[in-house]
């Protein structure tokens, strides 16, 4: 459905700028196919009317004639619509093409490569040292990369995209089994090799932030405008960042098994040896400690405090109960 949108503005971007007078709804709709297939003129109209809206929201100028006839025309001109010329550094192309490089998805990898050939074509440095940024060529030792192996990636990252609000089913670590949850999706954000999305909880009238490993089934996309306000992107990350667990309030003991846990000992504050295969280890505590410390399963047990014991404890019956 998403793609089918994106081909169809592209259409009507391609028809406005292309004709040299104004070109009415009629000829509109006889020229592009997915307004041919429409069922009713009303359901034409609706969607012309959106399109229209969606267009000018992107920032394409889009100009109403009315005629001699008294029929209401409509074309982009390209002296409106002409962007100057980009010009980047070394160090800002450099960026780009290693911005480029970091996203592997399907949907994301054709796009870059194109990106990355114009920005070629155009005379552009790609990185001080030369080195090739296309896909298939070779690749440095050391390259960063952001992984998305989860279904629902994709449409939220479109959801998030088109300011759509979406429907899918969630479990909690502390539940059982899932429940639905409708969101109007902010941002995508990744933290500790874990995808997570930020939005308004419709149900719950409050923030919230979902991680997608653990959304169940397919994410649903729904009609209608979002609700809520969307705040700005420095505070959505901070919003992440705490539920995700990066906010320290405190610390916390646990014991760990000897040679396991890396990740847990990268953040660790002192580590002790207490013998029999076990160190202990003071680490940060914040909002998402438990469900993490869950993740290593019989190779951690939490000492203090008590309250993260009693969460990690619940977590584990969980999923013991399936």
């Amino acid at each position: 459905m998403a793609i089918a949108k994106a081909e169809r503005l592209m259409n009507l971007a391609l028809c406005l700028l292309g004709t040299r007078r104004p070109l009415t709804k009629r000829e509109l709709r006889s020229s592009i196919e997915a307004y041919i297939e429409a069922s009713s003129d009303d359901s034409f109209n609706r969607m012309f009317e959106r399109d229209k809206d969606d267009l000018r929201e992107l920032g394409l100028v889009i100009a109403t004639v009315e005629g001699i006839d008294g029929d209401i025309g409509y074309l982009a001109r390209r002296d409106s619509n002409r962007l100057p010329p980009i010009t980047l550094d070394a160090e800002e192309a450099a960026a780009l093409g290693l911005a480029a490089k970091i996203w592997q998805q399907a949907r994301l990898a054709g796009a870059a490569s194109g990106a990355l050939q114009k920005l070629r074509a155009a005379g552009m440095p790609l990185a001080a040292d030369g080195a090739d940024y296309d896909a298939g060529q070779p690749h440095s030792a050391l390259e960063p990369r952001i992984p998305a192996h989860e279904a629902a990636f994709e449409p939220l990252m479109l959801a998030c995209r088109d300011r759509r609000p979406v429907v899918f089913d969630y479990r909690k670590s502390t539940a059982a089994h899932p429940e639905q949850r409708q969101v109007e999706p902010w941002i995508l954000e990744c933290w500790r090799g874990h995808w997570y999305v930020a939005g308004w909880d419709r149900d719950r009238k409050a923030e919230r932030v979902f991680r997608l490993s653990r959304i169940t089934g397919k994410v649903r996309s729904r009609q209608g405008k979002f609700t809520a306000t969307v705040p700005d992107h420095v505070t959505v990350r901070e919003t992440v960042e705490s539920w995700a667990g990066e906010t320290a309030t405190g610390t916390a003991r646990i014991k760990l098994r000897a040679e396991h846990g890396y990740p847990l000992r990268a953040r660790a504050l002192t580590v002790r040896d207490l013998g029999d295969g076990w160190d202990e280890l003071e680490i940060p505590n914040g909002h998402g400690l438990d469900a993490w410390l869950v993740e290593f399963g019989p190779d951690v047990v939490v000492l203090e405090p008590a309250e993260l014991r009693a969460d990690v404890i619940d977590r584990l019956r969980a999923v013991a109960k399936g």
